[in-house]
């Protein structure tokens, strides 16, 4: 796609770019032509297509949208550009933006680059801001002023102004060549101005090193130079110690003499040449003698003045090594124990050197304030040692939130962790090395700069690679040998074992009953869900389980009733299977059916309560039978005694038999048809004691009433 660019310089400029040649035509001020083929090396060679010219080709064909909006924004539109990522809105989008309640007090963002802007837009301005409300040309870049754009360039060390027309987008790079000189300002060449290239010679640097003593070896390099690194011998203020350092440490502390305190008793001698200095290792000249006559105003405990002494009759000082008179009084210097309500005080006459031991008790306090004890203020040589450390442990948290501080007698005020926290990082291999902390631990920090594949090799990931880093989805077919033969439908993939085969095929079921279809590959054990009914070992019964695997019998022994009939009733056994052995004598729960003599009533009772209900039977007409016997009859007991008959197992009959039968047969006798039931007494009427007691009073008269009733009827 070929596009037009008019305008783009103060010489009436034109450029055309198309696919096979770039022609640059000036006129104007510069006279002449020149032609650039397949290359595009002015200094309009960096005007960014993407952008600038970008924004012009949308902007002239409005094709550009504004992103408040999403409308198309007109040549006559008025507009707003961004100095930041130079994207066009509409100006009354932006001015909604800007006041909108998202904008912050202290400014308001650019919906695009999120750049924060303090001046809220107000006016229609061109590119470059010098005219306000351009009119458009039709031979003009839209909402410029035609003239030279003018502006800074952003970013780059360069004093040219822009010199194309007003433009949207950044400005071109600068076409100005300059003079720079290197670093180290030894060489110099012409090149672009605003190039960001450092020029670096090949002769050494030559600079003067921090030390002020030796000269920079390193090659002409960006950057302050490094500090001297020669080591040399010092010696400390009082000249006792030395150390070696790098040239130029402490340069700032030399006094001619030392560099550094070695922190020891100075011990030089004095100028009253019969004392030494008795203070730390220090700069400069020691001072005068502290015993000096013209130092020295006050008797040892400083209560009385030496003119007041002399007056008294004590000599006058001369030198240093004279005594100081004393005045005679208590000291009464503080002492270093005590406490801050009663301050110790020297109990010795005024004296010289230090106050003796005290002889009083001072009350410490630990240094957590929770403990206090009392000790001989004999012990105590220092302020410091008015404090002691308890044996209370600190239970706070520390900074963490994990650990407890622990420390004896803590008095910190923030209780840092100092542990290492050790918790597995995202990586999953490392673990973080930071002291104890709060919140996740960052992601490992550790990388690789070996390449990672997938595992066919086709999909790399280049160096370096974070630790943790999955190995790169690969889209190709998986290449590993497979347990099957059939076609792979799945990707290359990271994982050790592969999804599972899902072409479907024809495979028998666990128990070899019926072949099914359309099972996948990677399923092994199929059920029918039909009964498994194959014989047990016991070769009495059959497996009931559904369609299994493995052995039919999981706990080795068939478990089912035994089926082979009991001697005495013929019942099956019902006893666990046991195979190779007879039956076990025990009681028969079979449930069987019983009735009486006339069949009314039945139940199903336990084999075992029946045969007792039998012999009662049998007993009761034994007995009958018996009685007919001493009437000189003879009877047959073999019925009683057989099995067939034992089997036929009765009920007694009740009362309501016994009514039944009288009924029947009356209504033989008296030939009435049974199923009408004249006597009603399958009737389930319920009726009161007092009208049974009425009938009972008047009987004659019910029973004249039922023989009408029974002679109308037939």
């Amino acid at each position: 796609k070929s596009w037009k660019f008019e305008k783009c310089c103060i010489f009436t400029c034109t450029l055309v770019l198309d696919q096979h040649n770039y022609s640059l035509v000036f006129d104007g001020a510069a006279s002449g032509f020149f032609c650039i083929n397949k290359s595009f090396v002015g200094y309009l060679s960096s005007v960014p297509r993407r952008s600038t010219g970008c924004l012009i080709e949308q902007l002239s064909e409005e094709k550009y949208e504004c992103m408040v909006c999403c409308d198309i924004i007109r040549l006559m539109a008025p507009v707003w550009s961004c100095q930041s990522c130079y994207h066009v809105f509409h100006l009354n989008c932006i001015k909604k933006w800007a006041r909108s309640p998202a904008s912050q007090a202290d400014g308001w963002r650019c919906p695009a680059c999120q750049n924060v802007a303090l001046k809220q837009p107000t006016s229609y301005t061109c590119f470059c801001g010098k005219v306000t409300n351009p009119e458009w040309q039709r031979s003009e870049i839209p909402h410029s002023c035609g003239n030279m754009c003018g502006k800074k360039r952003s970013g780059v060390d360069c004093n040219h102004p822009c010199n194309i027309l007003c433009h949207p987008g950044p400005c071109p790079q600068c076409p100005a060549f300059v003079t720079k000189s290197c670093i180290c300002g030894k060489t110099s060449q012409p090149m672009r101005c605003g190039q960001g290239t450092v020029l670096q010679c090949d002769k050494v640097c030559g600079a003067i090193l921090n030390c002020a003593d030796h000269t920079c070896a390193q090659v002409c390099h960006s950057g302050a130079c490094q500090p001297c690194q020669l080591q040399v011998q010092q010696v400390c203020y009082c000249g006792v110690t030395t150390r070696e350092v790098l040239c130029g440490t402490d340069k700032e502390g030399f006094d001619g003499s030392g560099h550094f305190s070695c922190e020891k008793t100075c011990g030089l001698m004095l100028n009253c040449e019969a004392h030494r200095c008795q203070q730390v290792c220090h700069h400069g000249r020691c001072q005068p003698c502290p015993r000096s006559p013209s130092l020295v105003k006050t008797c040892p405990c400083g209560q009385t003045p030496l003119t007041k002494l002399l007056d008294l009759g004590y000599s006058e000082r001369r030198s240093c090594s004279d005594p100081i008179p004393s005045c005679g009084k208590t000291c009464n210097k503080p002492l270093a124990c005590g406490s801050s309500d009663t301050i110790h005080l020297c109990e010795k006459l005024c004296h010289e050197g230090s106050c003796g031991p005290c002889s009083l008790t001072s009350t410490i306090r630990c240094r957590c304030g929770c403990k206090t004890k009392e000790v001989p203020c004999a012990t105590i040589q220092k302020e410091e040692e008015l404090v002691f450390t308890c044996e209370k442990r600190c239970n706070k948290k520390r900074s963490c939130g994990r650990h407890k501080c622990g420390e004896l007698c803590c008095v910190n005020s923030e209780h840092k962790c100092l542990l290492i926290c050790g918790y597995k990082l995202n990586c999953g291999l490392h673990r973080c090395q930071e002291t104890c902390h709060r919140g996740n631990c960052d992601p490992c920090w550790q990388s690789s700069f070996d390449e990672l594949t997938c595992h066919c090799g086709l999909t790399v990931l280049y160096p370096p690679i974070a630790c943790g880093t999955k190995p790169p989805e690969c889209k190709n077919m998986c290449t590993r040998r497979h347990e099957c033969d059939h076609p792979v439908f799945h990707n290359c993939h990271s994982e050790e074992k592969c999804p599972p085969c899902t072409y479907l095929t024809q495979k028998w079921c666990m128990g070899k009953h019926e072949q099914r279809s359309n099972i996948p590959c990677h399923l092994q054990d199929i059920s029918c869900g039909l009964t498994c009914n194959k014989i047990l070992p016991c070769e009495n019964h059959r497996c009931r389980r559904i369609c299994h695997r493995g052995e039919c019998l999981a706990d080795g022994s068939c478990q089912q009733p035994c089926v082979l009939p009991r001697p005495d009733c013929g019942h099956p056994c019902s006893a666990p299977c046991h195979p190779g052995s007879s039956c076990p004598r025990t009681t028969c729960t079979a449930k069987v059916s019983v009735q009486c003599d006339c069949g009314r009533r039945k139940e199903r009772v336990v084999c075992t309560e029946a045969t007792s209900s039998y012999q009662r039977y049998a007993a009761i007409a034994m007995a009958s039978k018996l009685s007919d016997m001493q009437l000189g009859d003879s009877m047959d007991i073999g019925p009683l005694l057989t099995k067939k008959e034992a089997k036929q197992t009765r009920l007694e009959c009740d009362q309501e038999c016994a009514t039944l039968e009288r009924n029947r047969r009356l209504a033989d006798a008296l030939q009435i048809d049974t199923s009408a039931d004249p006597f009603n007494i399958r009737s389930t009427s319920v009726y009161s004691d007092s009208l049974k007691d009425d009938a009972r009073s008047v009987l004659s008269f019910i029973f004249s009433l039922f023989f009408f009733f029974f002679c109308s009827m037939h």
